[in-house]
C-alpha cells in the first residue's frame, strides 16, 4: 500500500502549464508526483503506462489525462533534481515524454556524462541542453512542484492523485484501474 497518507485532496489543480499526456477536459486526470531515482517510482510509472494502454484500447482518446510533477527526493537520491532538470531542459526542445521515459528506464545512470549521452540519443541540440539544463526557471519549476506536492500533503515519492483525489490503494495494475474507471463515474 501507499505509505504516505497525507491530505486527500490535491490542492494544486492541473492546468495546462503540467506536463501532461492527454488533454485537462478528460474523463480522468491523474496526476503523479515523482523521483526518476526511485525503482518504486519507476514501477508506478510503468504500471500507469500499462493502464494507459488497456484504457486507450477500450476508450475514447481523451478518456485519461498523465500529469507528472516533479518531487526529487534530494535526501535520498543524489541525482533525481539533476535528472529532473534535464528533463525540463528536454521539454524546452519539445522531447520531455521522451527523456521521461528514458530516465526511468537508465534511473540507475543519471550522472551529468549520461544525461548529455541520453539528450544526444533524442536528437537534442546540446549545446542548448547545456545552457538550458542550469537555468534558475527549470529549478523553480522543480521547486514549484515540491511546494504544490507538499501542500497536497506528498512527503515520499510516487504519490498519485485521481480526479484529485489521493489513490491509497495498493501499488498493482488492477487496484489503480479499477480506481481510474471508478473516477469516471
Amino acid at each position: 500500500m501507499n505509505d504516505d497518507r497525507g491530505h486527500i485532496s490535491l490542492l494544486v489543480p492541473p492546468s495546462t502549464q503540467d506536463l501532461m499526456q492527454g488533454v485537462l477536459s478528460a474523463k480522468v486526470v491523474l496526476v503523479m508526483y515523482g523521483d526518476y531515482q526511485s525503482s518504486r517510482n519507476a514501477e508506478v510509472y510503468k504500471l500507469i503506462q500499462v493502464i494507459k494502454r488497456e484504457l486507450s484500447a477500450s476508450f475514447e482518446e481523451d478518456y485519461l489525462c498523465f500529469i507528472f510533477r516533479h518531487f526529487p527526493q534530494i535526501q535520498i537520491h543524489p541525482h533525481a533534481q539533476r535528472a529532473a532538470q534535464a528533463a525540463i531542459a528536454a521539454a524546452a526542445q519539445g522531447q520531455f515524454w521522451s527523456m521521461h521515459d528514458t530516465l526511468f528506464v537508465h534511473q540507475q545512470n543519471l550522472e551529468n556524462g549520461y544525461l548529455i549521452e541520453y539528450a544526444n540519443d533524442l536528437g537534442l541540440d546540446i549545446p542548448r541542453f547545456l545552457k538550458d539544463l542550469p537555468k534558475q526557471v527549470h529549478l523553480d519549476r522543480i521547486k514549484e512542484g515540491i511546494e504544490g506536492g507538499i501542500r497536497s500533503g506528498v512527503t515520499i515519492a510516487p504519490a498519485l492523485f485521481i480526479n484529485g483525489s489521493r489513490y491509497t490503494g495498493h501499488w498493482n495494475t488492477t487496484q489503480l484501474l479499477a480506481a481510474v474507471l471508478a473516477a469516471s463515474q
